[in-house]
């Protein structure tokens, strides 16, 4: 940290220099990281490009249309952007997809049908999905009420998938398995392309018209490949996470099979009508430039979650994963063991954010979740989880779950809010 940074953070910000000095201390440690992250970056950035050129993304592409959207030639490029990155053969990309729960339930009900039977193979799904599974809740249209069947497969002690275990589970009735490429709630590393390519090429091998889903929120551009190159056959994520840059101001996205991203737009809007409608309204401006900027946007991301990780590995708390680890999904989990002090840690990243700064975020019953959960997110675009925040459910043992930053520096201030929050509270001890 440059002399000048270190004093305006010290004595403008009012950090307490040892903070300033255990951040440095961790900076410099993964440093060596920080260098291999930067090819990744630019062999993505470079893809996007590509992408872009091969479509020939002119102005018109940015300007509006209205009533039923026929012949919108933003969202047409734009659908093809998606689909030649991610190496499929069509796309789904539109503002009117609410968030990544809204693009996996299309995925899911789009696809299924009535006596159907989906595999999830990395143990419980997120917690928003499971009042869309019918895991909980009671019903209201999920896919248990419509007759589909469910099975979950655990994850093996070293968190990869258990291949056997879905090899028994597989059944004639069996139409979609299914990974969650991100860590959601739980504690466990991402699930890495390497191996949703051998878990993709494994259930091809047992049936070839088994549908291989990913839950790919959090993860776009974290590897230089994406699910749906190494085999997966549809993919679903959010805007307002990795691809969207932080510009996008809403929406999701689904890629894959011809056949399938068809029969998912029948879902979407009706049948008959699929992706052929759909006003977008103005927004393919913003989804493009986003678009273009994320894979920049998600290596600062990839960089204060490593710091994060390294900062409170140092300072004796267990987190996941270890800055050393390979990752495939953008968020950091530490174990802080009491609630006290995730509440403290989700206040700090607040009083970090450009924005509702003064804010202090509190534990609430949030639809969809089991448990109470804080969410600290002063975004620009709201729910933005590309940009700086931290979530918890309120629920032993009290890990918070840290992710984003449209910037490494935002992020790394966000690491420092945190630590200040958790010593301003006697919640974490800096002085060993």
């Amino acid at each position: 940290m440059q002399k000048n940074t270190f004093e305006l953070l010290n004595k403008g910000f009012g950090i307490p220099e040892q903070i300033l000095h255990i951040i440095a201390v961790a900076e410099k440690e993964v440093e060596d990281i920080f260098w291999g992250l930067d090819d990744i970056m630019a062999y993505n950035q470079y893809k996007v490009l590509d992408a872009f050129q091969k479509n020939k993304i002119s102005d018109m592409h940015f300007g509006w249309n209205t009533g039923y959207g026929y012949n919108d030639t933003g969202r047409e490029a734009l659908e093809r952007v998606y689909a030649d990155i991610f190496r499929t053969d069509s796309a789904l990309v539109r503002p009117i997809i609410v968030n990544g729960t809204h693009a996996l339930t299309l995925t899911l009900t789009g696809i299924l049908r009535p006596g159907d039977e989906l595999i999830y193979c990395t143990g419980n799904p997120y917690d928003t999905l499971e009042e869309v599974i019918g895991i909980r809740g009671e019903g209201k249209g999920s896919l248990k009420e419509f007759g589909i069947q469910y099975k979950q497969i655990g994850l093996k002690n070293d968190g990869s998938i258990d291949l056997e275990a879905l090899r028994t589970a597989i059944s004639s009735k069996t139409r979609m398995v299914c990974v969650q490429r991100a860590t959601g709630y739980s504690w466990r590393k991402a699930i890495t392309i390497e191996e949703i390519q051998e878990w993709a090429a494994f259930v091809k091998s047992i049936r070839s018209d088994i549908i291989c889903m990913v839950d790919n929120c959090y993860g776009e551009f974290l590897e230089t490949r994406e699910p749906t190159e190494v085999g997966a056959d549809v993919a679903a994520g959010s805007l307002i996470k990795n691809p969207g840059g932080g510009l996008a101001l809403a929406g999701g996205y689904i890629v894959g099979r011809a056949d399938l991203i068809e029969n998912i737009s029948y879902r979407m809007t009706s049948p008959g009508i699929g992706g052929e409608c759909g006003l977008t309204f103005g927004q393919t401006r913003t989804m493009l430039q986003g678009l273009f900027i994320a894979p920049k946007t998600v290596n600062g991301a990839i960089k204060g979650a490593i710091l994060c990780a390294k900062v409170f590995q140092n300072l004796g708390f267990e987190v996941c994963p270890k800055p050393e680890e390979k990752r495939s999904d953008i968020i950091e989990s530490v174990k802080l063991g009491n609630p006290d002090a995730v509440i403290a840690f989700c206040e700090g990243i607040q009083a970090a954010a450009p924005v509702d700064s003064h804010v202090k975020p509190i534990p609430w019953e949030m639809p969809g979740y089991e448990d109470s959960v804080i969410m600290a997110a002063g975004a620009f675009i709201q729910g933005s989880s590309i940009e700086l925040s931290a979530d918890a459910p309120i629920r032993p043992p009290y890990i918070v779950y840290f992710q984003g930053g449209l910037t490494y520096e935002h992020s790394k201030f966000g690491v420092i809010k945190a630590l200040q929050s958790l010593y301003g509270k006697n919640l974490v001890n800096i002085e060993g």
